[in-house]
């Protein structure tokens, strides 16, 4: 199979680095966005030359996202795989949360990716083929204490993936949503080692996710093989809502 052109959002860190690893090793080209650079990307960038590009984009706003997919079909001039990664949360009860952090998440989690699938699907269609994969979580599904409107986009993502699989179905691209559980990435983040341990003793597999657990399930989905598998959202949590 010939090298795919592959975007993986805010892949500077954290999961997204893990995905945009994990394809960078299958020999695919891979493009990424974040705020900023990080010591990773610059790795990527001395070890992997022309097959990996790395462009600075805010993704809540249309124009850094159109920026950003103008420049990987220049190099490249097409996109085969898209995984909407990038994210964020704000930690806090929704009663004192100020209008600056609700239009945080939701500018990012979900209009970035509504954005992003916009722009890439255009170019799937015209070619009739490719894949989509929405990183969602299981937040979205059992919700979370402080982490109101992260569940409420990460839920809405799912809905997003629903929806999209059936637009695009009929024109050979898959679209799915991959949910993770508690990750020893930021996803973890505002837990202490108490809670983190309550969670690996309620999870059948005995141990938080690591990134490497979800680029594999990304890879699945995104393997031209699974050209039935659409509309899905397959939970890797360890059996934790199982």
């Amino acid at each position: 199979m010939s090298a795919r052109v592959v975007i993986v959002t805010g892949g500077s860190r954290g999961l997204g680095a893990g995905i945009v690893a994990s394809y960078l090793r299958s020999g695919d080209k891979v493009a990424t966005c974040a705020r900023a650079a990080t010591q990773q990307v610059d790795s990527w960038i001395t070890e992997s030359g022309e097959r990996f590009l790395f462009q600075p984009a805010d993704l809540s706003r249309a124009d850094d996202a159109k920026a950003f997919v103008d420049a990987v079909i220049a190099r490249w001039g097409r996109v085969d795989v898209l995984v909407n990664n990038a994210g964020v949360a704000r930690d806090g009860v929704l009663g004192l949360a100020s209008d600056e952090d609700i239009d945080v998440v939701i500018d990012l989690n979900l209009k970035g990716t509504i954005y992003m699938t916009r722009l890439v699907s255009r170019r799937m269609l015209a070619n009739r083929s490719g894949s989509i994969v929405n990183i969602s979580s299981i937040v979205g599904r059992s919700g979370y204490r402080g982490l109101a409107v992260y569940s409420a986009t990460k839920a809405a993502l799912d809905g997003f993936t629903r929806a999209m699989a059936r637009e695009l179905g009929s024109r050979g691209i898959t679209v799915n949503s991959v949910a993770p559980g508690y990750l020893r990435t930021e996803l973890s983040h505002g837990l202490d080692e108490q809670q983190l341990e309550q969670i690996v003793r309620r999870t059948p597999a005995g141990r938080l996710g690591e990134p490497e657990d979800i680029a594999r399930t990304v890879q699945f989905l995104t393997d031209p093989a699974n050209s039935y598998l659409t509309g899905q959202v397959l939970v890797v949590d360890g059996g934790l809502t199982g």
